[in-house]
C-alpha cells in the first residue's frame, strides 16, 4: 500500500520554529511566546487553537513585514530530495502545519515544492494587527487549530497508509491516528512516555536512508 507522509513544518521540515520566532519578534517584549502561555498549553489547560488566538491578540505586524521576516529561514536541505524520491515511488507527501500560511507557502515555493498538498492556519493582516483563521475540519479534535489526526484519517480514506513525521506536541493527534510515526524532540519524548511506537530520526536525509533499508 502506498504511504502518505504527513510532515509537520515548524521544527521538522523547517529546522527552526518560525511561528514561535514570529510571535516573539512581533509582540511587545516577546509576550506572545511567554512561558505562561506555553506552560498552560503543555499542561493541557489550553488547546493549540486557544494558544494561537491568545498569541495573535498580542502580535503587531503587516503582511509585508511578515513576508520579509520569513525570508530569513530555510528548509531542511534533505526535505526536497526526500519528497521527490517518495513521489517517484508512488507515495504521497503533504505538509500539515499548526503554523501560518504565509511562511509555509513562501518556503515551499522557494524550494520548488509549490505543488505539494499542504494545510496550515491562515493569518489575516488587518491595519497592523493579525487575526488567525483555522481550517474547517469535520472530524478534528476541536482543540487543535489544524488537527493532524483529521488529516491522517482523510489520507487513509484515500487508500494510503498515513505516516506522521514531526517534532512537537502539536503533532500528538496525528501520531495517535497514524499507521507509523517518525519523531524527534518533544514528540519523541511524549511518544515514549505514552508507550506509543515511534522511530527516532534526525533529518530528512536520515529518514530517507532509513526508508530505503526498512521500507
Amino acid at each position: 500500500m502506498p504511504h502518505a507522509f504527513l510532515c509537520d513544518f515548524d521544527g521538522t521540515i523547517a529546522p527552526f520554529d518560525i511561528g514561535a520566532a514570529f510571535a516573539r519578534r512581533f509582540s511587545p517584549c516577546g509576550r506572545a511566546e511567554s512561558p505562561e502561555f506555553l506552560a498552560a498549553w503543555m499542561r493541557g489547560e489550553m488547546g493549540h487553537r486557544e494558544l494561537t488566538m491568545a498569541q495573535c491578540a498580542l502580535i503587531e505586524a503587516t503582511r509585508e513585514e511578515a513576508r520579509e521576516f520569513s525570508h530569513a529561514f530555510a528548509l531542511d536541505p534533505g526535505f526536497a530530495p526526500f519528497a521527490r524520491e517518495a513521489l517517484a515511488r508512488g507515495d504521497a507527501v503533504a505538509v500539515v502545519s499548526e503554523g501560518f500560511d504565509f511562511y509555509v507557502r513562501d518556503l515551499r515555493e522557494r524550494e520548488g515544492l509549490g505543488d505539494l498538498p499542504w494545510s496550515a492556519n491562515r493569518l489575516h493582516f488587518e491595519d497592523g494587527r493579525v487575526r488567525p483563521e483555522f481550517p474547517a475540519l469535520a472530524d478534528g479534535c476541536g482543540r487543535c487549530g489544524n488537527c493532524k489526526g483529521s488529516h491522517v484519517r482523510a489520507w487513509r480514506a484515500q487508500g494510503l497508509s498515513p505516516v506522521l513525521v514531526g517534532d512537537g506536541l502539536s503533532d500528538r493527534c496525528g501520531a495517535l491516528a497514524a499507521d507509523r510515526v517518525f519523531a524527534r524532540g518533544d514528540l519523541l519524548a511524549w511518544c515514549r512516555r505514552e508507550g506509543l511506537d515511534a522511530t527516532p530520526f534526525e533529518s530528512f536525509a536520515d529518514l530517507a536512508t532509513m526508508l530505503v533499508h526498512t521500507g
